[in-house]
């Protein structure tokens, strides 16, 4: 069995209903937490029900160094002004030889906000992009 090392870089894909918009070396927020009732049944003192109600999933940030595909993102959001289409979209977590470490589905996508570099000549430092998205859910 081939096993690779899973403590390497890892950089991530993004496409909006099959559009790629580019590569990003940093991403979190891919995260889920189910909201728990707790209910008391009569006569029974041995435990209290735990009982899942609805699912709530966060946004998710998507960081790069500023690159062309910038344009892409800036197409896709001001998309959002002519109607709300809410595509399914992908996040693919990508090894440095490009082979897929995970891959994950994300219904409903929605550009939240995105935030531009900081350019200042006197500052040496990369230029970035943020881009914020809220989905409402995983799928494959």
């Amino acid at each position: 069995m081939d096993r690779q090392d899973p403590g390497t870089t890892v950089w991530f894909s993004l496409s909006i209903d099959g559009e790629d918009l580019g590569y990003f070396n940093g991403c979190e927020g891919l995260s889920s937490q189910v909201e728990i009732e707790q209910r008391q049944e009569g006569g029974n003192n041995g435990f209290v029900w735990q009982l899942p109600t609805r699912v709530t999933f966060s946004h998710i940030r998507l960081t790069r160094p500023l690159t062309p595909d910038t344009s892409k993102v800036a197409k896709w959001i001001s998309s959002v002004q002519t109607g709300i289409e809410r595509p399914t979209g992908q996040i693919t977590a990508l090894r440095a030889d490009g082979s897929e470490v995970a891959r994950w589905g994300l219904l409903d996508v929605l550009p939240v906000s995105w935030q531009g570099p900081s350019l200042d000549a006197g500052s040496p430092s990369v230029a970035t992009e943020v881009l914020e998205i809220a989905h409402h859910g995983f799928t494959d």
